[in-house]
């Protein structure tokens, strides 16, 4: 008696399954498989941010005299550009960027970093750029020679 129940069971739970996995194939939905293949491919393309430079070198300065410059990037990639953060190394070193700003496939933007020129000697700072590029994150870097205020510039003697 056991074993009858046991052999029903049995049958009653294959059929079971296989059933269940019939109907699943026609429950499968092609407009569903279409729209789920549109959002795949789009999300393939992505924003590249291509600089004009990576470093910037003020040269010799006086300790205490701001300094500026420009990064200019291009959106070389296929989807709009979005830059979410940038942040330096120090307090010292500013960012000022676009924020959350889309930029489109083939345009342009700036990112100016300000330099409080504090600091002696050789000081080197950087910035990183958080944006929605496969990297993520972009690496910028200032440099400078800072010479104390009323010290001659170091270097070479001319005659």
């Amino acid at each position: 008696m056991k074993r009858i129940g046991i052999i029903l069971s049995a049958v009653v739970l294959l059929t079971g399954f296989t059933a269940c996995k019939d109907k699943a194939a026609l429950k499968v939905n092609t407009e569903n498989v279409e729209v789920a293949s549109n959002r795949d491919e789009v999300s393939k393309k992505l924003p590249v941010m291509s600089f004009d430079k990576s470093e910037h070198d003020f040269g010799q300065i006086v300790q205490g005299t701001p300094q500026e410059t420009v990064f200019t990037f291009t959106n070389t990639g296929d989807a709009p550009l979005i830059i979410t953060d940038a942040k330096s190394s120090c307090g010292c070193t500013v960012p000022d960027y676009p924020k959350n700003t889309p930029i489109a496939p083939g345009a342009t933007g700036e990112l100016v970093v300000k330099f409080n020129g504090s600091g002696q000697n050789q000081v080197t700072k950087t910035v990183t750029v958080t944006a929605n590029t496969q990297k993520g994150s972009e690496l910028l870097r200032i440099k400078a020679f800072v010479n104390p205020k009323g010290a001659a510039p170091a270097g070479p003697v001319k005659s």
